[in-house]
C-alpha cells in the first residue's frame, strides 16, 4: 500500500503593516512534525534577540519556508490591505513542496490562496506554523530597514523600523519623504502637502 502523504499545513503571518516607510513582509512555514522547534511563539512577544536566534532554527528545521516582500509603492498603488493579503497568496504559492491547507494570521483570507485557508484570529501566538512565519517576517523585514537607514540617513529606520514614532515624524517633517516612505499614508500625504507649499 502507498504511502500516504502527510498533510502539510503552512502558517502565514507578516510584518510591517503599520509603519509609514518600508515594505510589508510575509512568510509562509510548513513546519516538520519531526523536527520540533522549542520557544516558538508571536514575534511581537520575543526579544530581538531570541528571535534571531530562531530564525535559522525555522529555516533549517521547516519542510518549507518562502518569504515576500512587498514594496512601498505595490502597498501605494493596491492599499495596505490588498498589498498584504497579495504578499501572502504569493508565499504560499511560494512553498515547496505546496501546502494542503493555510493557517492565517488575522481575520481576513486572500481571495486567491492556492489551497483552502483558514483565518486565526491571534494565530500567531496559538499555531507554532504562524509564530514561525511571524519570526520569518519580523527579522527579515527588520534586517531590511536596517539596511535602507544607511541607504536613507537621517529618518532613523534602523531604530524605529518605518512605525510613526515621535522621531520619525519630525524626520519626515525636516527631511521630506524619501522613497521608501508610503505616500497613501495620512502622515506622509501631509508631509508631501507641506513641501509642495514651500
Amino acid at each position: 500500500m502507498p504511502e500516504r502523504t502527510p498533510h502539510r499545513i503552512a502558517g502565514v503571518d507578516e510584518a510591517g503593516r503599520g509603519p509609514l516607510a518600508g515594505p510589508v513582509v510575509v512568510a509562509a512555514v510548513i513546519l516538520d512534525p519531526a523536527r520540533p522547534i522549542a520557544g516558538l511563539d508571536d514575534s511581537k512577544k520575543l526579544s530581538e534577540k531570541k528571535r534571531e536566534a530562531l530564525y535559522p532554527l525555522v529555516i533549517e528545521h521547516a519542510l518549507a519556508h518562502c518569504v515576500v516582500v512587498v514594496e512601498a509603492e505595490e502597498i501605494d498603488r493596491l492599499n495596505i490591505f490588498q498589498a498584504t493579503m497579495a504578499g501572502m497568496s504569493r508565499a504560499v504559492a511560494g512553498l515547496a513542496p505546496v501546502a494542503h491547507e493555510a493557517l492565517v494570521d488575522g481575520n481576513k483570507l486572500p481571495r486567491d490562496l492556492p489551497c483552502p485557508g483558514r483565518a486565526i484570529v491571534g494565530g500567531d501566538a496559538l499555531e507554532p506554523a504562524i509564530s514561525a512565519a511571524s519570526i520569518l517576517a519580523k527579522v527579515t523585514r527588520d534586517r531590511l530597514m536596517v539596511q535602507l537607514d544607511t541607504v536613507h540617513p537621517g529618518y532613523g529606520f534602523a531604530v524605529h523600523k518605518g512605525y510613526p514614532t515621535a522621531a520619525h515624524l519630525d524626520a519626515l517633517q525636516r527631511l521630506g519623504p524619501c522613497p521608501q516612505h508610503r505616500r497613501s499614508f495620512g502622515p506622509v500625504g501631509r508631509a508631501l502637502e507641506q513641501m509642495a507649499l514651500f
